[in-house]
């Protein structure tokens, strides 16, 4: 499919965003809506957007987009360099967007004191960054390859290696949520959160493919992730604007 295909103002097919509700996903029994969305006033739909942040580019530091190096040094584990291009329905380049990410260091466990499996935790990976789009709607981080981990949702439970991207516009009020999973995972069959998304072709949307052209000699290995946010190719998101 070429950008021409593209419909800007067409929904995603059905079948690309997980439901609220998704029985095998046990906690969102406890965290979807069950009361009809509040429509914001029009009128003050504005003013509301603005009382919140609203992020320009000095929203990023330099240093923001590699999580590889941390305060003491070198982080352990497989550097990789994940970059792509942030799109709209119509496949053009949104530019000047923030791009947040985190995730698990290399043995799988998040820096956060909730989790508290028996992962190894690693002083420097602090396991989050940010970065803009550039004009070409391009974002690039280097980071370190994330291990599987336990949660619990169901006998010998382990998410798939994954990434979270979140993907602001310029207020906070604008942003969107997915996840991206590295190519060829053993575990993609028994996880319900991947499994979640109905459609076979929206799921393999949100798998990285290798690059071989990005992956850097005797560094990194590189991988390639656009992020659409509507439209025919909508990437899948958590909390999609239109559910």
């Amino acid at each position: 499919m070429t950008s021409d295909d593209w419909d800007s103002f067409a929904p995603p097919p059905a079948g690309t965003h997980p439901p609220l509700d998704a029985p095998e996903y046990g906690s969102t029994a406890l965290r979807h809506p069950h009361r009809p969305l509040l429509l914001l006033d029009p009128a003050r739909a504005d003013a509301t957007q603005l009382t919140g942040p609203v992020f320009g580019d000095d929203a990023v530091a330099p240093g923001d987009d590699d999580l590889s190096v941390g305060p003491g040094g070198a982080a352990v584990g497989q550097r990789i360099v994940v970059t792509g291009r942030l799109l709209d329905g119509g496949g053009r380049p949104i530019p000047s967007s923030l791009i947040e990410i985190w995730q698990a260091n290399a043995s799988g466990r998040y820096r956060h004191q909730g989790d508290r499996w028996p992962g190894t935790l690693d002083p420097n990976f602090t396991g989050g960054g940010r970065t803009l789009t550039d004009a070409d709607g391009r974002y690039r981080f280097t980071t370190i390859r994330p291990g599987a981990y336990p949660w619990g949702n169901h006998p010998n439970a382990w998410r798939p290696a994954h990434i979270h991207l979140s993907v602001f516009g310029r207020a906070f009020s604008q942003r969107l949520v997915t996840q991206m999973y590295f190519p060829d995972d053993p575990l993609f069959s028994q996880d319900p959160i991947f499994q979640a998304v109905p459609d076979p072709a929206a799921r393999a949307r949100l798998v990285a493919s290798y690059d071989h052209d990005v992956t850097e000699a005797s560094w990194a290995l590189g991988f390639r992730f656009d992020v659409v946010v509507r439209g025919p190719a909508a990437t899948p998101f958590e909390d999609p604007a239109d559910g």
